[in-house]
């Protein structure tokens, strides 16, 4: 926290507000024992910075193996806990409401599909929330089920359907290609500005029951890899600093982080042969 927050406050005052000894922050760990497993600590730790403290034990594995660095999880573990690297991430568990409920016209055709074959095939949405200067703001994402990539994102202080329509604006490929938008029931995605928006490029609407997160759980589970990485991480003092950090987080998700389909990252995912 006190590195995180070290750009904006002074460390003694932090620790100061932490009661914490300033040897504490400052305190250095024994050097390994042999060089070559110093040079694997070191790994740990660049992997671990470099990913913005998100990784786990398993990816980090994943890394060092790219590296020709065979270590186990448990090794990993106590280099990470010698460091003091503790990842974002905390276990957190969906409680859907059971309901049958489908009372509008559009239906759930995507019926959790979530695995496709084809890019744009299907791509699902969600808003979340962020703190700016002490009000909410929000923001939209567009996930590809291809291949978890984030196609299309806004922010804004309102949580409309102007907001949802300025992310299916920065989408950067024809919109004609997209075959389902799933989303859930929000007004802000089922509203005749979306709709219009939709049928005009031949887009098929999808929409989750009423009360059930699991219909659109792709959404969910990137926007709880959304929270835990980027919102909750940082502090956003303009509309302007949260757009060009947003803009940062997605470029660094689609390029660079490891995910759960064969650890690649979305855009080598992508780019691997159908």
């Amino acid at each position: 926290m006190i590195r995180n927050n070290a750009h904006k406050y002074s460390v003694s005052a932090m620790c100061k507000v932490l009661q914490l000894p300033r040897s504490t922050y400052y305190y250095k760990p024994e050097p390994a024992a042999n060089e070559e497993e110093q040079q694997v600590e070191e790994a740990v730790v660049d992997i671990f910075e470099a990913s913005r403290n998100n990784y786990g034990t398993r990816k980090i594995k994943v890394e060092l193996g790219k590296r020709n660095r065979l270590v186990s999880r448990r090794k990993i573990g106590q280099i990470m806990s010698k460091y003091g690297l503790v990842s974002n991430y905390t276990v957190a568990q969906y409680k859907p409401v059971k309901s049958d409920s489908n009372e509008v016209v559009v239906k759930n055709e995507l019926q959790r599909e979530f695995d496709q074959d084809e890019p744009f095939a299907v791509v699902v949405s969600d808003l979340t929330y962020v703190r700016v200067a002490g009000k909410w703001h929000y923001v939209c994402l567009f996930v590809d089920l291809f291949n978890r990539e984030i196609i299309g994102y806004s922010s804004g202080p309102n949580k409309t359907a102007e907001l949802v329509y300025s992310a299916i604006a920065s989408i950067s490929v024809r919109l004609d290609r997209i075959q389902m938008f799933h989303t859930d029931r929000g007004k802000e995605f089922d509203n005749k500005l979306i709709s219009k928006a939709l049928t005009t490029f031949g887009v098929t609407r999808s929409l989750s029951r009423k009360g059930c997160p699991y219909d659109n759980a792709v959404a969910e589970a990137t926007f709880k890899i959304f929270k835990t990485e980027f919102a909750n991480q940082a502090h956003f003092l303009t509309a302007e600093q949260l757009n060009v950090e947003l803009h940062d987080y997605v470029h660094w998700f689609n390029y660079h982080r490891i995910g759960t389909l064969d650890y690649l990252t979305p855009v080598e995912a992508r780019s691997m042969p159908l």
